[in-house]
């Protein structure tokens, strides 16, 4: 599922306000709640996105520490590019068709590159 765009012009809606929307039709307040919170995560990554853009070594050096806590579970993976704002890795060892290897590559090694260089969008698995 692809992210939402950035709108910066969206309205926001607060806390009190879609506790009334909530009473009234709690799936759209959560629908909205949802995107706010998506709008507002990339907003803040946008305005974090002015340091400096990480080089292809910055970038093995974060997989490094990816690496290590992949290989405790027998997972390995290497680093394939660095295109604009996306990594390429390719998954090896245990990491090859395991159903959460997935949800490594998202929640381990994506959120470590991302915690360190935010302008840094996806990463990206290759056969």
């Amino acid at each position: 599922m692809a992210e939402p765009t950035i709108k910066p012009d969206a309205p926001f809606y607060t806390e009190e306000e879609l506790d009334v929307l909530y009473e009234h039709d709690p799936v759209a307040a959560l629908r909205i709640s949802r995107e706010q919170h998506v709008l507002q995560q990339q907003l803040a990554a946008v305005g974090r996105a002015d340091g400096p853009s990480p080089t292809p070594e910055d970038v093995k050096e974060i997989l490094a520490e990816a690496r290590r806590i992949l290989l405790r579970d027998g997972g390995d993976l290497e680093f394939v590019a660095l295109e604009g704002t996306v990594v390429r890795v390719r998954l090896k060892g245990n990491c090859v068709g395991c159903p959460r290897a997935t949800l490594d590559l998202k929640n381990v090694v994506e959120a470590l590159l991302r915690k360190r260089y935010p302008q840094l969008m996806e990463v990206r698995n290759t056969f």
